[in-house]
C-alpha cells in the first residue's frame, strides 16, 4: 500500500484537489492506497504502508512549516518516500537543509545534475513554489532550474524529493518511484 500524506493546512480543503487527488489518479490503477492528512497521521499509517508520498501545497500554504517536529518519523523510516514541493522541503527541513525565498511559477528547465533512479535527461516541468531548499550533506542534489535544486536524493536511503510537480507534467516519474525497490542507493 501506497501512503498519500495531504500536507495541505487543512483536511479536505479545495488544494486536495489540486495536489493530492492528481497524485491519486496516477497509483489508483497499479497500487492499494491510503489518503491521510498530516494532522491525522499515525505510526500504524507508517508501519502498514510500503512507500510513502508527501503532497505539495498551494503557493500561499505554508502551514507545514509550523509542525516540523511531527516529521521525525522520517529520519528512522526504512521505506521508499517522495517529497512533491512542501514535501520536499518538509524532508529536507527534517534533515537540516535550508530554506530560502525562490519563486518559480509554471513551465521550466530542469537540468539532470546526477544519475538516477527518477530521471534521466533535461526535461520541462511545472513550477509553482516560493520556497527551496539548499540540500544538508545527507542529500545529494539530482537536478536544478536556473534559481535552484530541482531534485534531491538521500546518500543512504530511498527518500527523494522534487521541487516540480510530477503529478501535473512528468507522471512517468512517479510512476518510477512507484516501481522502486524498497531498499535502492541510487
Amino acid at each position: 500500500m501506497i501512503l498519500v500524506i495531504d500536507m495541505n493546512f487543512k483536511k479536505d480543503s479545495l488544494a486536495f484537489y489540486e495536489f493530492v487527488l492528481p497524485i491519486v489518479s496516477i497509483i489508483k490503477k497499479s497500487h492499494p492506497f491510503l489518503i491521510k492528512h498530516r494532522s491525522e497521521l499515525n505510526s500504524k499509517d507508517i508501519d502498514d504502508c510500503e512507500r510513502i508520498i508527501l503532497s505539495g501545497t498551494a503557493l500561499k500554504d505554508n502551514e507545514f512549516l509550523g509542525c516540523i517536529e511531527d516529521f521525525g518519523w522520517i529520519r528512522k523510516c526504512d521505506k521508499p518516500i517522495l517529497g512533491i514541493c512542501a514535501g520536499m522541503e518538509v524532508i529536507g527541513l527534517v534533515f537540516g537543509s535550508s530554506l530560502q525565498g525562490c519563486l518559480e511559477i509554471g513551465m521550466k528547465e530542469i537540468r539532470l545534475t546526477r544519475k538516477n533512479s527518477l530521471f534521466s535527461s533535461t526535461f520541462k516541468a511545472y513550477e509553482l513554489h516560493s520556497h527551496s531548499l539548499q540540500p544538508s550533506e545527507d542529500f545529494d542534489a539530482l537536478a536544478e532550474s536556473e534559481n535552484c535544486v530541482q531534485a534531491m536524493k538521500h546518500r543512504e536511503k530511498s527518500i527523494y524529493g522534487v521541487l516540480f510537480h510530477p503529478e501535473v507534467r512528468n507522471r512517468e516519474i512517479m510512476k518510477r518511484f512507484i516501481l522502486l525497490p524498497n531498499k535502492q542507493k541510487t
